[in-house]
């Protein structure tokens, strides 16, 4: 049997067209990936707040205990570099775990374009874990030990040391951006040659590929953290 009828050749032929970003409303600046990361995130933020409106120290429920584990895992991420104290960055660490993880997901919705297959997307996400990380610096070591971080251990260094700093955006939008972006292309292109077949263990694959992407975003963004408040 030939699979490779004229349609789907058609449809090989223009891939790239289902990674489109089309304008929302007519709206240049509002993008179909926009759109969908502001629903993702409302979802996740209407979801959140009904599993935590009632929480019980004596009886959890299944969720709640879903939702410990989650707290639990990161707090085993921040403990080894900052103890205890560790903890009061649970709101930044695990809210970037969790916006990161939703949008890597989302791709897992039919017809619906993930954000973070738009590298405009991904460079914001890294752009925002950067900028907090040196917020959160700037704020716990103070401004004149925050700048020691660049001159040491020489001022000679401190061209290079920015340059590193602001490279750190880039590297985070690139891996997560090219990870998600190859798992749907090779997801979309096997919906076109057999949608019944080969598809659905792949997309697993996926699934688990993007909580492994969250992960590792994550990983990376508190790496940074214990540089910029341990390092020096």
């Amino acid at each position: 049997m030939n699979f490779m009828t004229p349609e789907k050749m058609h449809e090989l032929a223009n891939i790239l067209s289902h990674f489109d970003r089309k304008p929302v409303f007519g709206l240049p600046w509002l993008t179909s990936t926009v759109a969908n990361t502001w629903i993702i995130w409302g979802i996740v933020v209407i979801l959140c707040y009904l599993a935590t409106r009632r929480l019980s120290e004596n009886k959890p429920s299944k969720l709640q205990s879903v939702l410990e584990m989650l707290v639990e895992f990161i707090y085993g991420l921040l403990e080894p570099a900052f103890g205890r104290e560790g903890r009061k960055y649970l709101w930044f660490i695990g809210g970037m775990f969790i916006a990161v993880m939703t949008l890597n997901l989302s791709w897992l919705i039919p017809n619906m374009l993930p954000p973070v297959t738009d590298f405009s997307t991904t460079f914001g996400l890294g752009a925002f874990a950067i900028l907090t990380v040196h917020v959160i610096g700037a704020k716990k070591k103070g401004l004149k030990h925050y700048i020691h971080h660049y001159t040491s251990p020489s001022p000679i260094m401190a061209p290079l040391t920015l340059i590193e700093e602001l490279m750190r955006p880039f590297t985070l939008a690139i891996r997560l951006f090219g990870n998600m972006f190859g798992e749907k292309m090779v997801v979309t292109v096997l919906f076109i040659l057999a949608p019944l077949f080969l598809p659905t263990p792949v997309m697993i694959l996926g699934a688990l590929m993007g909580l492994v992407q969250a992960f590792v975003f994550t990983l990376l963004t508190t790496s940074y953290l214990t540089g910029i408040l341990k390092g020096h």
